[in-house]
């Protein structure tokens, strides 16, 4: 419901109009889990609206730490579903890598996530409630403030895109948590027209793209996505992007043994990255036993860095975190024991 929703019921039954705000602020500020927290709500109100409405709040069934001092969730929905969401500490920032689908309907061959099939989007409420328990959580173990958000968890965020967007606006608003949306990463596998659709709307958040290669004949085999949304297609729509935000594109990229760890993929990029204000998030690999990727060696992945540093492009190695618990990337896919089915 939305604010007007709350205030037209309270009129209806003959309460103060301001009691919409006080509940609004419970709910999105405050976290509120259940009516009867809402203390300065009567007795009696609190009573007609646990009669009456239900709160769908997120539950964290099971909470696992990292030997890195990683945190990964097990989001238990109202409707018995399971995600998970990941908190990543860095002595400069803790950032919240939040889930946008149950499951995922894409078919990338190196992640874990495509395994599980897609059995929904989540809700705005649900997407807003796994930062407000990251940020808990980084309030309570480290002592710090919750600083950045990444949409890299289970699901890809452009395929929720209205909720993904309705949470984003939740999650900066003063009536919600008042981030800064430049402290906010949607990361997508690279569907070019919602790309071009988001650029419409001229978002203040970043954008990041899961590529891994710049050449379609290795694209193709490894995201079937590639298919439909073609590289030379993702190019122009992320030149669109950059025309209506003004905003560099982060492309995410791993390096595979025998993959994409060739010179000419190496050029490849570098030819995509020329026309596309961008800079490269190298990304270490991490495994889904399947066998059939490998992180490629340390002299591969420096060869990227010197050729992309040699031509102007900023490229980093990110390291993973949370590997032992499967929290790092590409390793969400519910492996704890808890059931994700009703």
């Amino acid at each position: 419901m939305t604010r007007e929703d709350i205030e037209s019921y309270f009129t209806e039954i003959g309460e103060a109009p301001f009691r919409a705000k006080q509940v609004y602020e419970w709910l999105w500020k405050k976290g509120a889990q259940n009516f009867e927290s809402m203390t300065n709500l009567s007795l009696s109100l609190r009573e007609k609206l646990e009669a009456n409405f239900v709160i769908n709040h997120i539950r964290v069934d099971e909470m696992q730490r990292s030997s890195d001092g990683t945190i990964k969730n097990a989001v238990r929905l109202y409707d018995g579903k399971v995600v998970e969401s990941v908190l990543i500490p860095t002595d400069k920032r803790i950032t919240a890598c939040i889930s946008s689908q149950v499951g995922c309907s894409l078919d990338c061959s190196f992640c874990a996530t495509a395994n599980l099939k897609r059995m929904r989007n989540l809700n705005p409420d649900e997407i807003y409630d796994q930062v407000v328990a990251i940020k808990n959580e980084a309030e309570n173990f480290y002592g710090r403030p919750l600083t950045n958000i990444v949409f890299m968890g289970m699901g890809e965020p452009l395929m929720n895109y209205k909720n993904v967007l309705e949470a984003i606006n939740k999650i900066t608003s003063p009536d919600g948590l008042g981030m800064s949306p430049k402290r906010i990463t949607v990361s997508t596998v690279g569907l070019a027209k919602l790309i071009r659709k988001l650029s419409d709307e001229e978002p203040r958040f970043k954008l990041a793209l899961s590529l891994h290669s710049a050449r379609d004949v290795v694209r193709d085999k490894i995201m079937s996505i590639n298919l439909k949304n073609p590289v030379e297609e993702l190019r122009q729509a992320l030149e669109y992007w950059y025309s209506k935000t003004k905003s560099r594109v982060t492309l995410e990229y791993v390096v595979w043994q025998g993959i994409n760890d060739k010179d000419i993929d190496i050029q490849a990029l570098i030819n995509f990255c020329r026309s596309v204000p961008c800079k490269v998030n190298l990304i270490e690999y991490n495994p889904i036993d399947d066998g059939i990727f490998q992180q490629a060696d340390e002299a591969a992945v420096l060869a990227y860095v010197k050729a992309l540093e040699a031509a102007g492009i900023v490229a980093t190695v990110r390291k993973s975190r949370g590997k032992d618990i499967d929290a790092a990337c590409g390793q969400l896919a519910n492996k704890n024991e808890l059931e994700i089915f009703n």
